[in-house]
């Protein structure tokens, strides 16, 4: 089995404090950041930050759902870490400063991959696709702090 990894990054016009606890309000902002990829999404525990189990399932393709129980973590500060409690895929969100009233965010998801010919379908393609959903959810999280 090989590590598969996606990583997305982007600018967003607002500085790092409110990126970060907008990423982290997942019982209220982080909900509506989800494309239609994400649904069935609920806070189990906590709700702001470490701390937090919350559930979504993502459908990365029209085959493919994965249903994700995550537990967030804060190691540092302007990182969020949610370790899928049904899988090995671990996504890290970082948030720093990228000049005045300037925020850069990179989500990084690694699981590992399966073996063989599917595994290698599966580190081709599927960054790709992970990196499109997250994309989407770098742009919703750009339009809401940068009301």
């Amino acid at each position: 089995m090989a590590q598969v990894e996606a990583t997305t990054e982007r600018i967003v016009a607002a500085d790092a404090e409110t990126v970060f606890d907008t990423l982290a309000d997942y019982s209220g902002a982080r909900e509506k950041l989800l494309p239609e990829h994400f649904s069935e999404y609920e806070v189990r525990e906590g709700g702001d930050g470490e701390g937090t189990l919350v559930h979504w399932k993502l459908q990365a393709t029209s085959k493919r759902i994965r249903d994700c129980l995550l537990e967030v973590s804060e190691p540092s500060d302007g990182e969020l870490v949610e370790k899928d409690r049904n899988s090995s895929m671990v996504t890290t969100w970082r948030v720093t400063p990228a000049g005045e009233g300037r925020s850069r965010v990179v989500v990084t998801s690694t699981w590992k991959g399966a073996g063989g010919i599917g595994g290698f379908f599966e580190k081709t393609f599927a960054p790709k696709g992970l990196g499109r959903i997250y994309d989407a959810v770098l742009a919703k999280l750009a339009a809401e702090v940068e009301k």
